[in-house]
């Protein structure tokens, strides 16, 4: 909706103000004697015929409001497939903004980051000053990958597990993933009904080291690398703390696990 502008509310074109006044002033002479009243009325003729030819203020096209829009919104969002579209506003058909002497500019505000859809500040610094906020979101539908197949809580998913669909994009839930490849060796955290849609909500990193597992312990320092057998004592995800046994020494060590069977000893 406009926004109060330096110079008051935004008016539509027309001059309604001259028109009630003129209303005023007919009440006014009909109350008059009859020798005063056939000049007046003919005042007042004259009056009118001047309003009625009065141009109306030139109003803003909403055509040019939503291109706008839709061009900023396009800076901001991913660009669009081939089945996917903005959808833009709509702006209220009775907004009436005076015709902006300057291009308006477009601006996105920090926001909470959305994949599919911003709102935009159009703004006219005037005269007269106003300013339209304009939803845009994407609409369509996108890829999206689903289960394959009903799929046991603690399973580590594989190719096998996935296909991938063409979905309307305001029925995915948060988190949805559009791309197979990063569920690939994640963990099922609940059970998932086949033919649903995947979401990182449903799963879990897999676990990269496990209990009694041989592992590699990584020491570097000083410029130095240092490469040596261990034993994990417990289990790990990526960038987890897990304490490792030294093969050689015997000494329990707590590292961090930085890929599959490698673990990065922490010094204290």
């Amino acid at each position: 909706m406009p926004q109060p502008a330096a110079g008051g509310e935004p008016k539509a074109a027309g001059l309604p103000g001259a028109r009630w006044h003129a209303a005023c002033l007919l009440c006014r002479i009909l109350r008059k004697p009859p020798k005063y009243r056939r000049a007046a009325l003919l005042l007042v003729a004259g009056l009118s015929r001047a309003y009625a030819a009065a141009p109306a203020a030139p109003l803003q096209d909403v055509g040019d409001l939503n291109a706008l829009a839709s061009a900023e919104a396009a800076r901001h969002l991913p660009p669009l497939t081939d089945k996917q579209r903005f959808l833009v506003g709509p702006i209220p058909p009775h907004i009436q903004l005076a015709r902006c002497p300057d291009t308006p500019k477009p601006l996105v505000g920090p926001a909470p980051h959305m994949n599919d859809r911003v709102l935009v500040e159009i703004r006219c610094q005037g005269p007269p000053a106003w300013h339209l906020y304009v939803p845009v979101r994407i609409v369509g539908t996108t890829r999206v990958a689903v289960a394959a197949h009903a799929i046991v809580a603690g399973s580590v998913l594989t190719a096998n597990d996935l296909r991938v669909e063409q979905h309307d994009m305001t029925e995915l839930p948060p988190g949805y993933l559009d791309d197979p490849a990063i569920a690939v060796g994640r963990t099922a955290a609940r059970p998932i009904s086949g033919g649903a849609i995947l979401s990182n909500q449903q799963l879990i990193a897999s676990k990269v080291v496990q209990r009694g597992q041989t592992v590699t312990l990584v020491a570097d320092g000083g410029g130095m690398s240092v490469r040596m057998a261990g034993r994990a004592l417990g289990d790990a995800m990526v960038n987890q703390r897990v304490r490792v046994q030294n093969l050689s020494s015997g000494k329990v060590v707590e590292g961090i696990a930085r890929s599959e069977q490698v673990v990065e000893i922490i010094f204290q």
